[in-house]
């Protein structure tokens, strides 16, 4: 899901699972033995949903400010580097 990006150790990702489980944002969509071991399989509620869209909506306004300050950086380093060449 992550492209490998996020890796979890199994006792931190089941821990994650059950605090969401018990906050009612996921719940127990099945189960089933693959190759011996138990595979858990869980979905969003409808409030999971609601919190997770609020949380992208967060992470969306962060990367626009971020993007806005890095982009006025940039402008105010151009004009003086070139008001620098112009003095030279």
């Amino acid at each position: 899901m992550s492209d490998q990006r996020v890796q979890l150790k199994v006792g931190t990702l089941y821990a994650a699972l059950d605090r969401l489980t018990q906050s009612g944002f996921v719940q127990a969509a099945g189960e089933e033995v693959v190759n011996g071991r138990l595979r858990r399989y869980f979905e969003l509620t409808p409030d999971g949903a609601l919190i997770l869209e609020r949380e992208a909506a967060r992470l969306e306004s962060n990367v626009r400010e971020a993007r806005a300050r890095l982009q006025k950086r940039f402008a105010t380093t151009a004009i003086t580097t070139r008001s620098a060449e112009a003095s030279a």
